[in-house]
This record gives structure tokens, C-alpha cells and sequence, in this order.
């Protein structure tokens, strides 16, 4: 061995201990967060995931452009890795190749070439975007935009560097290739910049090389103190997020827990491993800022930014919790107020177009769920408007002030019969706190059970024994009154034996479906579209032969669509009726939301505009006559909307229930 070969020793030794160093400091700051979260189930399914969204760049190219770039960059270093490996051994053992390989070592130095290009082509391409085009969701602080053109900067020199070394070798090895090596972008650069001198050649083959090595490792020591902290999290991280449909669920809190001195969490030992992972991966990309209608109609939530400051706030804190020092300036603060201001938590609407479009699947609402429940149940800290949607769903077991009592009399003169008078009915009718109280969406309980009644359906309904499913006081932060609900609801459920439920409130679908059996309530649920689209294909319902070409538009319920994947049952039932659906710009997965979830519509908006006039104004721009809804809180939001646009006279909101049911034969 030569001096060279001892020197890149002591680079090496050096490089990979801080390396080291520097990575077990975040795991050790990682495991400050108190709350347990398993996420070692199913391991088949979670590398499966990994190998979909991480490798295949799934998430990534929704956006076409900027996914492309990304997919390159991501691939490129992936193909690099190789040349990595050979340059490090070639550090202990200069003559060293991977020629040995054969024809896959030809493939690979022939990829590793062509790659390199794209590589630095993409590379240039994102510091245009970021830098002359300036997409406004790469906008970020002074700080991130130098982290990222250092990061980008460093990525381009490290391909710069590879073919340095690559046309130099060439040259010395008077302009031949080693056995099986391939290179047709270093051969020709070779030909263009050397000569056969020798000497120079050497120099530069050796400039080249240590200049790859030092940047290797210069970037790999500087990911853990980085903004890009990602390159190195972002894979863990989409290994140990949650499957479905505990994806889209929360989880629950144990109440009885009598070593609690709070509930939810207001700083980040609070928070669980994997939320301040969440913080490490996430690659301020943006993309969920972009896609939230909070933040898109001008209120200050960004998911990002929520993110973010759990990052910033585990680099302040936990090197104190470790290392037991005091820093007044950060112990006199919290996560919760200091970090995260309280009125971004509340402008939340729970519709899951963050974590849809996360393409590092970072779960911002589990984060933001548990900072209002630490606001509601510790603090007392919410909206004073939501002192009487709790004192309602206490007392009334609704978010409104309507008496209980009445609860079943929308049924009166329908012959539909309670569990408590027949508990043989075949499938109970959730109807909800909307469908049994609010005058508009009484209509569709009553059109929806017509439908049933026309098709033969043996169904029954809970009547004043029904109460609020446990959603808005669950999303709103309120877990024991939450509980409580869900738990007296699944008492009576099971009391009656029942097995298969229907509901026309996604909301209710998605807490009975997913979220009961938390508690026990193991039950068969579908929304009423799948439903009425299951009576039209089995022949139960005949509808109208319509020669009128008919348009509407179609809005996606948040808690139908992202939350479980029921996309097509609605539209089938549209285009059933011989109607054709003219889609809004944002629909489906990208569907925008109405404003009502996350007891949004039990809140006033405090600032910026109003999310559902904005998916109302995508909705009136497509010049249908009709907007279809599959669900309570859309259908009054969407209304709402209609009249602040005065269009009520030519424009109507209708759920997909009472549009069978027009068409009906």
C-alpha cells in the first residue's frame, strides 16, 4: 500500500465514525418520544410498500414533471452505489475493479454513464424551478433554499467528478476500457479533454478521484445536519408507516392510565418514535402545503410547516432531555403555543390530502390530533364555540341542540320499523345525526329508505336509541367524550346482535367501519353508494331509459374517497341513470375539500377565505345544472356555497340517493 492508500484510510476511519456518531445522536433523540407505536406488523406488506412508493417513486409522479426529475436524481444515486463501492475499495486496494462482474458489470458501467447525464440534467432543472421559475411550493426560508442548492450543487460534482475519474482512467489506459467496463459518455469526454501524456492524465485521474471521495463523504456527514436529512430517513419511514386502514384512522388514547399527567401531546417526548421520525424525513417538498384547502384559500395552516417545527423543536429540545442540560430559553417553551400556534391546529379540516400526497408518507393528522387533544383534554384550550357542540353531544348525543326524542321522526308515515319493535331486520340503517336532524338531508334519509323499501331490502333503524358515531368529538380533539359515544353505541349494537350496517354519512362510515373495532364493534358497513350500486347490478332497482343527454359533476367526500378508497361506487351509480358525469378539475384522490371535516363546520374561520366557496366555484365552473354529493356535510357546505354565488335558482346540490330515486321506474 501507498501513502495514498494509509491517507484514505484515516478519511475513511474518520468519515464513517462521525458518520456513526451522527446517527445514533438521532436515534437516541428519537427515543425521548414516550408514546408506544408498534410498527413491526406484517413486515410482507410493508416492504412491498417500500418497493412501490420508495423505489418505483409511486407518490412522486402524480407529479409528472417534478416526479421525472426526482425518479432520475433517486435512481441515478441508486446506480451510483456501485461506483461508490468501487472507489472505496479502490482506497484500501488502487487496482481494484468490479470487472469481475462481467456482462453486469458491462450493464453496469454502460447505466452508470448514460444516468450520470440525467442525473446532472435533472439537477439543473430543479435549481431552475426553485431558483428562476420559483414554484411556489419549493418556496421556503432563506436557510432551506441554501441547504437545498448545496445539496443539489454537491449532487451534480459528484457526477462531475465520476466522469472525471472515469475519462481519465480511459486515457491512461491508452483510450481502452478494463474487460467488461463500458462507458460510451466517459469515452467520448476522454477523447475530447486528454491526450496521451500520461503524466497530467495521472494527476487529474487522482484529483478526480479523491474529489468524488470527499464529496461522498462530505455529503454523507452533512445529511444528518441537514434539511435533507430525508435521503437517509425517507425509506425507514415508508417501511414503518402505518397500512390500511390504520392509515386513515386514529388511534386511540388510553384513558384509564393513571401514571398520565396528560392527554395528547404538547411537546415532543409526548409525541411517539415514528412522529419525530415523521420530522426527520420530511423532504419540504411542499406538496402538502399545496394540496391543503386551508392553506390554499389563505388560512395559515401548513402541514409542512407543522412538520417542520417538530424537527426544529427535536433539535432544540431532546439534546437537552439527553444529555440532561438546561436551556431556559427552550425548556420555558412547548411544541404546542411556541412552536405550533394553536389557530393552525384548529384550521385543520382532517380531509388527508397531506398524507395522500406525501410521497414519504409522513401522517401530519396523527401529530395534529394529538396536539388538540392535548389542548381539549389537558388544557381546556379550543374555540369557545365548541363548548356547546361538546355540551350538545353530551346531553343530546348530537353536535346540534336537537332533543333526542325526535330523533326517528323524520320515519313517521314510512313504516320502518326499530331494532326495538323487530331486531330480525337484516340490515340496520345508520342514519345519522345530519340524516335524522337537519331539515335539507332529511330528504335523502327519506329518499335512501325508499330506495330500500322499493328493492326489497329487510331493514331497520336504531330510532332514539342511535347517537352521535364519535367523529366530530374525536376529530376535534375531545377522545373521552369520543369514547363514550362509540363505546354506548357498540353496547346497544351488539345488544341487537347486528352484523351488516348502511349509512349515507361517510363520516359515520368511516368511524363504524374502521374505528369501532378499537372498541369492539366488529361490524359489515358500506355507504349507501356502494349499497345502491349493489341493488342496480343485482336487478333490485330498474331504473328509466333516458334518450336526454344529461350532465352533473360529481364531488368526492373526503371520508369516502381518501379515507377509503370509494371512488367508483358513486359515479356508477350517476352514470347508472343515464347520466354523465362532468368532472371538476381536482377529483378523485385529488379531490378538494368541502370545509366540514375535522368539526370544521362547527367552527368560524378566523382568517382567509372560505374552503367551501372555493370548491364550490370548481364545481359552478364546469356549467352543469347539478352538483352531486354522497354526503351530509358536503351536501350543506356545497348549498352554502351555491347561495353565496347566488345560483340557487339555476344551480341544485343533490345526493346520488335522490337522483335513483327520480329515476326509478
Amino acid at each position: 500500500m501507498g501513502i495514498k492508500n494509509y491517507i484514505f484510510i484515516l478519511v475513511f476511519l474518520f468519515a464513517f465514525g462521525f458518520f456513526g456518531y451522527s446517527c445514533f445522536r438521532l436515534y437516541k433523540y428519537m427515543l425521548v418520544a414516550k408514546k408506544q407505536d408498534n410498527r413491526f406488523d406484517n413486515i410482507k406488506e410493508r416492504i412491498k410498500r417500500v418497493l412501490v412508493i420508495a423505489f418505483a417513486q409511486t407518490k412522486l409522479l402524480r407529479d409528472p414533471v417534478a416526479g421525472l426529475l426526482h425518479l432520475l436524481i433517486f435512481w441515478g444515486f441508486m446506480l451510483f452505489i456501485f461506483a461508490v463501492i468501487e472507489s472505496i475499495i479502490q482506497g484500501f486496494y488502487s487496482s481494484f475493479n468490479l470487472s469481475f462482474l462481467g456482462f453486469f458489470y458491462t450493464v453496469i458501467t454502460f447505466i452508470q454513464d448514460i444516468f450520470g447525464v440525467f442525473v446532472i440534467l435533472a439537477v439543473l432543472i430543479s435549481l431552475y424551478r426553485r431558483f428562476i421559475q420559483k414554484v411556489p411550493r419549493l418556496n421556503v426560508d432563506k436557510e432551506g433554499k441554501l441547504d437545498a442548492a448545496f445539496i443539489l450543487i454537491m449532487i451534480m460534482f459528484v457526477c462531475v467528478s465520476m466522469f472525471g475519474y472515469n475519462s481519465a482512467a480511459f486515457s491512461l489506459n491508452n483510450f481502452n476500457f478494463h474487460p467488461n467496463e463500458y462507458r460510451p459518455i466517459s469515452a467520448a469526454l476522454s477523447f475530447l479533454f486528454f491526450d496521451s501524456t500520461s503524466t497530467p492524465n495521472l494527476f487529474l485521474y487522482e484529483f478526480f478521484w479523491w474529489m468524488h471521495i470527499l464529496i461522498i463523504f462530505g455529503f454523507l456527514n452533512y445529511l444528518p445536519y441537514s434539511k435533507h436529512l430525508h435521503v437517509l430517513t425517507s425509506l425507514p419511514n415508508v417501511f414503518f408507516a402505518n397500512l390500511e386502514p390504520n392509515r386513515n384512522t386514529i388511534k386511540p388514547l388510553n384513558l384509564e392510565d393513571e401514571n398520565a399527567d396528560t392527554f395528547g401531546s404538547s411537546d415532543i417526548e409526548e409525541l411517539s418514535w415514528k412522529q419525530i421520525l415523521d420530522g426527520y424525513s420530511c423532504t419540504e417538498c411542499g406538496r402538502c402545503t399545496d394540496a391543503c384547502p386551508a392553506h390554499t384559500v389563505g388560512k395559515s395552516l401548513s402541514p409542512r410547516e407543522i412538520i417542520v417545527n417538530i424537527r426544529q423543536r427535536t433539535k432544540d429540545k431532546a439534546p437537552l432531555l439527553v444529555d440532561g442540560k438546561t436551556n431556559e430559553d427552550v425548556t420555558n417553551k412547548k411544541l404546542v403555543h411556541d412552536y405550533v400556534k394553536d389557530i393552525k391546529l384548529w384550521e385543520c379540516t382532517t380531509c388527508m390530502a397531506c398524507v395522500q400526497e406525501c410521497p414519504v408518507m409522513i401522517e401530519h393528522l396523527d401529530s395534529i390530533i394529538d396536539m388538540r387533544r392535548y389542548l381539549v383534554l389537558t388544557e381546556s384550550e379550543f374555540p369557545s364555540n365548541l363548548n356547546n357542540v361538546f355540551k350538545s353531544l353530551e346531553t343530546n348525543y348530537t353536535p346540534w341542540a336537537f332533543n333526542q326524542a325526535d330523533r326517528a321522526a323524520w320515519a313517521e308515515g314510512m313504516n320502518i320499523k326499530t331494532l326495538a319493535e323487530d331486531s330480525t331486520g337484516e340490515i340496520l340503517f345508520w342514519v345519522g345525526c345530519a340524516g335524522s336532524f337537519d331539515d335539507r338531508y332529511k330528504k335523502v334519509t327519506k329518499a335512501f329508505a325508499t330506495i330500500m323499501q322499493k328493492a326489497g331490502v329487510d331493514f331497520r333503524i336504531l330510532g332514539t336509541e342511535e347517537k352521535c358515531n364519535g367523529d366530530t368529538a374525536r376529530r376535534l380533539g375531545n377522545e373521552y367524550l369520543a369514547q363514550t359515544l362509540m363505546q354506548e353505541n357498540i353496547s346497544t349494537l351488539n345488544s341487537y346482535n347486528v352484523k351488516k350496517i348502511v349509512t349515507a354519512c361517510p363520516h359515520c362510515f368511516h368511524s363504524l367501519k374502521n374505528e369501532y373495532p378499537q372498541f369492539g364493534g366488529n361490524f359489515e358497513v358500506k355507504h349507501h353508494s356502494e349499497f345502491i350500486s349493489e341493488l342496480i347490478n343485482e336487478g333490485k332497482l330498474q331504473l328509466k331509459d333516458s334518450n336526454v343527454k344529461k350532465e352533473i359533476t360529481y364531488h368526492d367526500s373526503c371520508y369516502l374517497g381518501r379515507y377509503n378508497d370509494v371512488y367508483e361506487a358513486p359515479r356508477n351509480v350517476i352514470n347508472s341513470a343515464s347520466i354523465e358525469i362532468k368532472e371538476m378539475n381536482r377529483n378523485k384522490s385529488r379531490g378538494f375539500c368541502c370545509g366540514a371535516g375535522g368539526g370544521r363546520m362547527f367552527l368560524e374561520d378566523e382568517e382567509g377565505g372560505r374552503i367551501n366557496e372555493e370548491r364550490t366555484k370548481e364545481a359552478l365552473a364546469t356549467g352543469v345544472d347539478t352538483i352531486a354529493s354522497a354526503c351530509p356535510f358536503c351536501m350543506t357546505m356545497l348549498n352554502d356555497g351555491v347561495k353565496h354565488f347566488e345560483k340557487q335558482d339555476t344551480v341544485q346540490v343533490k345526493d346520488i340517493a335522490e337522483i335513483i330515486l327520480e329515476n326509478i321506474n
